[in-house]
């Protein structure tokens, strides 16, 4: 047999198995990845430096629809008083038998808001104003002032901090609305609306609301006004 009709055979690998190389689409794969990787890194980096700011930067849009009317109420209470308020709401969630780390939120909220005290002035009864022929002295009894609801103002108001499981931050992640603050916003409500019925702003409201009234009726020639509120005798 001569040289020419001897086939070389490729010699074998170590073990007697091929090495399995990596396939070309995979390749591809991670190079795409590391180019966006490398972008958002060079546009992170590009943003520090001036006269570049704005080549990576985030924009907004508000394409929000015109608001809406949808009733008007006709108001008769005086609002005689305001008060201001801030709660800080540490909200827990856990889950029996499951470790904090898998499954349980904790979060800081700093809320603030408003609780406003008027006097309905439309509740007044027919035999809740009684003058004298001379029309120099009269007597008004008005109902209680009443604590409007809680406002959250939220300029004022701010997370501090949210630790979360890792279940919980995969389920924000695929959530359409993650982080919500619902929780927090409605303890924040309710805790300011407490702080209001223990403070002074219903008495203060009565008194700013009798001033009001002894001062008008004052520049309309009466010389004695009185502001009664309930079953008040005094």
């Amino acid at each position: 047999m001569t040289s020419s009709d001897v086939t070389p055979e490729p010699a074998p690998h170590a073990g007697g198995k091929r090495t399995a190389r990596p396939s070309r689409g995979w390749l591809k794969v991670l190079g795409i990845g590391a180019a966006v990787l490398a972008l958002l890194f060079a546009g992170s980096r590009l943003s520090l430096l001036p006269g570049l700011g704005d080549l990576f930067g985030e924009e907004t849009h508000d394409r929000s629809g015109p608001a809406v009317l949808k009733s008007i109420q006709d108001m008769s209470a005086y609002e005689a008083a305001s008060g201001n308020f801030q709660v800080v709401v540490d909200l827990e969630k856990d889950t029996k038998f499951v470790p904090d780390a898998l499954r349980g939120t904790r979060t800081l909220f700093v809320g603030a808001g408003t609780v406003a005290a008027s006097v309905d002035l439309g509740k007044v009864t027919e035999g809740g104003v009684v003058v004298n022929e001379d029309r120099t002295t009269a007597e008004l009894r008005l109902p209680r002032a009443a604590l409007g609801t809680p406002a959250l103002d939220p300029d004022r108001s701010y997370t501090v901090s949210k630790q979360r499981g890792l279940f919980d931050r995969l389920g924000d992640f695929f959530s359409d609305n993650p982080g919500s603050e619902q929780a927090v916003n409605k303890l924040a409500v309710q805790h300011i609306g407490e702080a209001a019925k223990e403070s002074e702003l219903t008495a203060r409201a009565e008194k700013n609301t009798a001033d009001m009234l002894k001062g008008l009726l004052g520049s309309l020639g009466f010389e004695r006004v009185t502001v009664r509120y309930g079953d008040d005798q005094g």
